[in-house]
């Protein structure tokens, strides 16, 4: 066995973890230093409203917002909800080739819009179509590229907001560099970038995320963690406590919040879009919140989740919890409620109808802007159809 301090030395490295008694002193993590407190988000996702729509006593350092503000977040937000159950009804009208659902999500959808100034940037996902539509695009521009027309159907530099994101978290590096650029310009303009809770699991979030740390430029980095990407539950994406934690690695402030709660999303929002416009940095806010339809139309989410934990959020609903608070203020009465129910429903009518007539499109228009200067072999492609759709219309005539 050897001598006694080599068994003592033996006894410490075999005996297993869940055996070995650590010191008091071992047991005890130290506290972060100042620094690093400064930069932590909250313990638990900042709350004003409870699941019902009573407002919290608790004491918080979030302002809430006015109640014409509130008022407006809950009209956007019933349009909102309008517009996305119209749009996943066209799809299956064959309207829409595909389109990712934002039931569930309205509050920060619409809060993170009214949170920025028309003249900020956005830089949104795939999932972002609500949100676009409560920043005043045009719906039916907005369903363009859902609709498989063209790559994006509204004019990004006019609507200061870039075209809807397919490759997770790419928009991260776009949202860093433009920020980066206006400050140079000398605006004091802030970027917002949507991420989904799968696109931290990328590289280009580190990327993005860490350029804007780095050069102090001013984004708001908001993740929308709906639980899965796509199929794969966070779970399996990170063993972080939650995702605004990752912030703390970056240098950056970070903070997590209800995203069910609108008047909290809405308030923690504009405390970040603050952060960063006064020249402090970017700003990571995490909301917790659950997608209630499938990834899009194409999606079984059967096989991944069960009804029983979809109907488990039906009782966090955003737009009921919001309703049930302004009615307790005797800012909204049911003829209020009516009045922006009849607005939704003429916004998805009136929606419907422009969807129902067929787009003109030109095939030739898939090779512009692809170079700056055409290759050879992509005018050797145009041509080539060019020459079959010559062939076709002929067909056509002869027939």
């Amino acid at each position: 066995m050897g001598p006694p301090h080599v068994q003592e030395v033996l006894a410490v490295t075999t005996t297993p973890p869940a055996v070995r008694r650590a010191s008091p002193r071992a047991r005890r993590a130290p506290a972060p230093p100042e620094p690093v407190r400064a930069l932590l988000p909250t313990p638990e996702p900042v709350r004003l409203l409870d699941e019902s729509g009573t407002r919290l006593t608790a004491a918080t350092s979030y302002p809430e917002p006015g109640t014409d503000t509130l008022r407006e977040l809950y009209r956007r937000m019933v349009i909102g909800r309008r517009f996305d159950l119209q749009s996943t009804a066209l799809t299956k009208q064959g309207r829409l080739a595909v389109y990712p659902s934002a039931r569930g999500q309205e509050a920060c959808q619409v809060a993170a819009i009214m949170a920025v100034r028309p003249t900020d940037w956005i830089f949104p996902t795939y999932r972002e179509s609500m949100a676009l539509v409560s920043r005043g695009i045009d719906p039916v521009e907005v369903l363009t590229l859902l609709r498989g027309d063209w790559h994006c159907g509204y004019d990004p530099a006019a609507q200061r907001t870039a075209p809807q994101c397919t490759p997770l978290a790419t928009q991260t590096v776009h949202a860093a560099g433009v920020a980066y650029g206006e400050t140079h310009q000398g605006r004091d303009t802030v970027a917002l970038a949507f991420i989904g809770d799968g696109a931290t699991s990328e590289g280009d979030f580190h990327e993005g995320v860490n350029f804007a740390a780095v050069f102090r430029a001013p984004v708001v980095f908001f993740v929308q963690n709906n639980r899965y990407a796509i199929s794969v539950p966070l779970s399996r994406q990170t063993a972080a406590p939650s995702l605004a934690y990752k912030g703390v690695g970056y240098g950056i402030a970070s903070e997590q919040v209800d995203g069910n709660d609108p008047v909290a999303v809405l308030a923690v929002l504009t405390r970040a879009v603050e952060h960063a416009r006064a020249g402090n940095g970017p700003f990571l806010v995490e909301a917790h919140t659950y997608r209630m339809e499938a990834h899009t139309n194409a999606d079984d989410q059967s096989r991944y989740r069960d009804g029983a934990e979809v109907q488990a959020w039906v009782g966090r609903d955003p737009i009921a919890r919001l309703e049930t608070y302004l009615r307790g203020l005797g800012v909204l009465d049911d003829a209020a409620v009516t009045a922006i129910r009849d607005e939704a429903e003429a916004f998805a009518v009136h929606l419907r109808a422009r969807m129902n007539t067929e787009p003109t499109v030109d095939p030739l228009s898939l090779f512009d802007h692809v170079y700056a200067s055409p290759t050879p072999q992509l005018i050797e492609q145009r041509e080539q159809v060019r020459a079959e759709l010559a062939a076709a219309q002929d067909e056509e005539v002869q027939a």
